[in-house]
């Protein structure tokens, strides 16, 4: 049996440890189990807005589209007549990703609205659900351009990796009803004036694999997962998903980033897209990010994102 004097230890130890405890949560101190909902939680919140922009999230662009088909709206504090918009198609390998991390926000201090997009995941709908969500969102903001502050024949959209192929096919397929859906905004349309396309896939009928080993042709690939079956069994839908699919000269200016240590999405994706472009006559560049695996950021990155936006929506040489 526990004697008296180390039954009065057991009890001291604990009770010293209650105050701890209790003087630890007082001053902001959390056990781990909370730390990891904490930080799970922080991961999940909105980032901070830089001064002077205002947000206005979870805006239904098809109605009773729920937050899958919605997109969050970046104005400056203070608009000044009508700005070009810059909008944001996330990526995610087409099932996952979220319109809440938003690089674009960045531009509404350089003069620009900025939009940030949900679209059904491959999951929820297969191809061609995604790029119809995106023209719909696309439909709604020119719609509302005058609530915005935006001017309907200045948009640009930017994307990375499955956005990127979205964005790509936004470019590439304008005026193709058979991508345009019946939900939405009608008579309205989903045109854009500039793509900024980083490291998305062009061509789904020749994917090579990259040099991972795992190519993005494998049954249970995101791609395959898109079109709701491998590739080589789905020839007609891997076409019909694929920006190189519909080039053709009146495409807008596009501008292409990939990185050359790229071991989800090949390079030779975006040369393929670039070579077709051209070939076309679009006025299109490519710029191969050295040492970059599959995502970038630089200052030299952003300047070329802003060079080309500024040039091809704001007219700036």
């Amino acid at each position: 049996m526990m004697g008296k004097r180390s039954w009065f230890v057991a009890v001291a130890a604990s009770v010293l440890a209650l105050v701890i405890c209790a003087r630890a949560t007082a001053q902001g101190e959390q056990p781990k189990s909370q730390q990891a909902k904490t930080k799970a939680a922080a991961q999940k919140a909105p980032p901070k807005l830089p001064a002077g922009v205002k947000v206005e999230r979870d805006i239904e662009y098809v109605a009773g589209g729920g937050k899958s088909r919605s997109l969050d709206m970046y104005t400056p504090e203070e608009p000044g007549g009508k700005l070009p918009l810059i909008v944001w198609i996330h990526g995610g390998g087409w099932s996952g990703g979220d319109k809440q991390q938003c690089p674009a926000v960045r531009m509404v201090a350089r003069g620009y609205v900025a939009a940030s997009v949900n679209y059904r995941l491959s999951q929820e709908a297969i191809f061609p659900a995604q790029i119809e969500d995106c023209k719909a969102a696309i439909r709604w903001l020119r719609a509302n351009a005058d609530k915005y502050g935006i001017d309907p024949d200045r948009i640009g959209v930017w994307g990375g990796s499955a956005g990127g192929h979205l964005v790509a096919l936004l470019g590439t397929s304008g005026g193709i009803a058979d991508l345009e859906g019946s939900e939405g905004p009608q008579n309205v349309s989903s045109r854009v004036q500039a793509v900024c396309d980083w490291f998305g896939p062009a061509d789904f009928t020749r994917i090579t694999a990259p040099p991972s080993g795992k190519s993005l042709d494998a049954p249970d690939s995101p791609v395959s997962r898109l079109l709701g079956g491998p590739v080589l069994e789905n020839k007609d839908k891997a076409r019909r998903a694929s920006p190189i699919t519909y080039v053709t000269r009146d495409d807008p200016p596009i501008l292409i980033m990939h990185g050359d240590k790229d071991y989800v999405v090949p390079l030779d994706q975006s040369e393929m897209l670039y070579e077709v472009l051209k070939k076309a006559g679009v006025d299109a560049t490519m710029h191969v990010v050295k040492g970059a695996g599959h995502g970038f950021r630089s200052p030299e990155v952003d300047a070329m994102v802003d060079s080309f936006f500024d040039r091809v929506l704001k007219g700036k040489k």
